[in-house]
């Protein structure tokens, strides 16, 4: 029986991070993600997984829904025993104060912060004769205002208590599904580089994050990954409940 994990922005940073280490758990690897990362597919193919790339733009809502209509099809087969669906891909942009917003940038970090998840959950949750675990990526910025953060902060809002929605209708429901989120804290990822390149006039903690930095703060992908993973497998990990990273380190 096939165990299936499939990762939004799998190419880079934390998405394949958790790919790598999935597919080393004995998980067959979906990717989504605009481009690919083919290291994954060696990875996947030295543990004896399958690997599958589907190319897809998540700011383009109806790309999303024929992408995931694909992976569907794919998941949903006799052979099947689990599913993860996994919500790594995320966009801090725009960042600025709110009267300097581009509407499209709003938009596109909208649709691929909150709406993909929810058209991909929607649809994974059709499966009905498997296990299915959806793990949101959240953040931190999701239960406090930063400064130049409006959207991201509340599209992580939004997708907190989305995530507490779904898990309530499901136990209603009374089925095996599960889903949670999980807070990552700061990684060394390209997300943080587009932090730091901000300006100040734009987003005024910017000295902080650069700082992070200079100080050698930001955990390695590799790390988080490691806790993740253990956490998405871990029978006792409970649905509706939004995990931060911080209560998994010493």
């Amino acid at each position: 029986m096939k165990k299936i994990a499939i990762v939004t922005g799998a190419s880079r940073g934390l998405g394949a991070a958790i790919s790598q280490k999935l597919a080393e758990e004995g998980y067959s690897i979906i990717s989504i993600s605009r481009s690919e990362n083919s290291t994954l597919h060696t990875i996947a193919a030295d543990n004896g997984q399958s690997y599958y790339h589907f190319p897809c733009n998540l700011a383009d809502g109806s790309e999303v829904e024929d992408t995931f209509t694909k992976v569907y099809e794919k998941v949903n087969q006799p052979d099947t025993e689990e599913v993860f669906l996994i919500h790594n891909a995320g966009t801090v942009a725009p960042i600025h104060t709110v009267g300097h917003l581009h509407p499209q940038t709003v938009t596109d970090s909208t649709q691929i912060n909150l709406i993909s998840p929810i058209i991909m959950t929607n649809m994974v949750l059709k499966i009905t004769d498997k296990k299915v675990t959806i793990a949101n990526i959240t953040s931190g910025a999701a239960q406090r205002p930063i400064e130049g953060w409006s959207v991201y902060c509340s599209t992580k809002a939004a997708l907190n208590m989305f995530t507490q929605t779904v898990a309530l209708e499901q136990e209603t429901a009374g089925t095996s599904h599960k889903i949670f989120a999980f807070n990552p804290g700061i990684m060394d990822t390209d997300m943080q580089g587009e932090i730091r390149s901000s300006s100040e006039e734009q987003f005024t903690d910017i000295a902080k994050f650069q700082g992070y930095k200079e100080d050698g703060l930001l955990r390695a992908p590799e790390t988080v990954a490691n806790i993740f993973v253990s956490l998405l497998l871990d029978t006792e990990t409970k649905s509706g409940v939004i995990y931060q990273i911080n209560d998994f380190l010493n």
